[in-house]
């Protein structure tokens, strides 16, 4: 097998496999690896889950993403990036995990829990659904609490507290609602978040001021307990009766991975990681980041639609070093 490369791709999201398919279009060798199936965070979106943006703005290479709404859902954008894939014959290793990457004088060794491989360039497509936001209370490594939502029928008749305000928090509301949970939702802030799609908000103002959903806005979970939760609102510490909790308060990039890449970051709470716009490489020759990583903190920042340009920005910089080095 070979194990040197031009590129190394490290994630095989959406735009993990547009570098690739621009790799393979440049006529550059490259490697994909993946710790999951293709595509693992949008596998790991809730089933029912409908993307913000239309088909032809998830759209990577110019292939035609055909849906049977605007707005695709989460099955049809597995169809979508799987057919890629195996279509493109794409260099990727599936469930693989890259556990170091040590820059050798310009060239890269990229060790995974299967193998080792060499690159001349590393991209770091890894996205950041894969560490949550904690809310760093008593109990919140109870059985009953998941940072991760994905199918209401399995709430359906419980007690179900959903602590958070954005989108996946506000679709679980609904979604588990109309299961028949009994739900009741906690949100920091003094209402729904103004990010929650337009078409959602309405809806889900609208059972709270009926009364169907319960929710505390300016409140915040003090502990959560195995048939209980605490909860401080404005008008005091109250109990609530609680079977599970979904603490569905966002995600965060893999920081340490990064620094240990040497991959040096704002010193501000946005955490935003160094990297030229113009060529998406990073204080470390050779590196390059592409996709949502490349917001730090800032995870409404970047998206399938606005960060797919990266791919061929990427790769058009590498082709462009790799004829410097050869005519030097």
């Amino acid at each position: 097998m070979q194990q040197d490369f031009d590129i190394i791709i490290i994630g095989g999201g959406p735009i993990g496999i547009a570098c690739g398919l621009e790799a393979k279009k440049q006529g550059l060798s490259y490697l994909i690896i993946e710790k999951g199936p293709i595509v693992n965070s949008l596998f790991n979106y809730p089933i029912n889950m409908q993307f913000f943006s239309s088909s032809e703005k998830l759209e990577i290479d110019e292939i035609p993403f055909i849906s049977k709404e605007a707005k695709p859902k989460r099955n049809e954008a597995l169809e979508y990036y799987r057919r890629i894939v195996t279509s493109n014959q794409l260099n990727i290793h599936l469930f693989e995990k890259v556990t170091e990457v040590e820059n050798n004088d310009g060239q890269f060794k990229v060790v995974t829990d299967k193998s080792i491989y060499r690159g001349k360039n590393v991209i770091t497509a890894t996205g950041f659904y894969d560490l949550p936001n904690k809310i760093n209370v008593p109990g919140e490594d109870l059985p009953k609490v998941s940072h991760y939502y994905k199918d209401p029928h399995f709430y359906a008749s419980q007690k179900l507290a959903i602590v958070g305000a954005s989108n996946s928090a506000i679709d679980a509301a609904l979604e588990c609602w109309r299961k028949g949970a009994e739900v009741t939702l906690i949100i920091r802030g003094p209402e729904v978040g103004k990010r929650v799609k337009y078409w959602v908000r309405p809806d889900i103002i609208n059972r709270i001021e009926e009364g169907s959903i319960k929710a505390y806005y300016n409140a915040n979970v003090k502990e959560i307990k195995v048939t209980e939760l605490v909860v401080d609102t404005p008008e005091g510490e109250i109990i609530i009766q609680n079977d599970f909790v979904l603490a569905l308060t966002g995600y965060m990039p893999n920081f340490e991975f990064l620094q240990n890449l040497g991959i040096e970051l704002s010193n501000d709470e946005k955490r935003l990681p160094t990297y030229n716009p113009e060529t998406m490489e990073t204080n470390v020759e050779g590196l390059y980041l592409a996709g949502v990583i490349c917001g730090g903190m800032e995870t409404h920042k970047w998206f399938i639609e606005n960060s797919r340009i990266h791919a061929p920005i990427i790769i058009n910089a590498i082709k462009e070093k790799m004829a410097l080095v050869e005519n030097s």
